[in-house]
């Protein structure tokens, strides 16, 4: 009736390597390519990073950080 001779399932052998490696594209391509998932950062990140920058002092960054600790 069916005929799978050399061949997997209905599929042949370049058929399943061509998905295995759309699947791997998909999934474990790194995250900063245009058009994919971004870390976000943190509130303490981005404080951090005011300071770090000059942008607030270091008495700004204490009472914001426990602001951002409290909650």
């Amino acid at each position: 009736m069916y005929d799978y001779d050399n061949s997997f399932f209905g599929m042949h052998f370049y058929w399943w390597v061509l998905w295995i490696i759309v699947l791997v594209w998909i999934f474990f391509i790194p995250y900063d390519i245009p058009g994919q998932r971004k870390k976000t950062l943190s509130p303490l990140d981005v404080l951090k990073n005011r300071l770090a920058s000059g942008e607030i002092t270091d008495e700004q960054f204490q009472t914001k950080k426990k602001l951002i600790d409290s909650k």
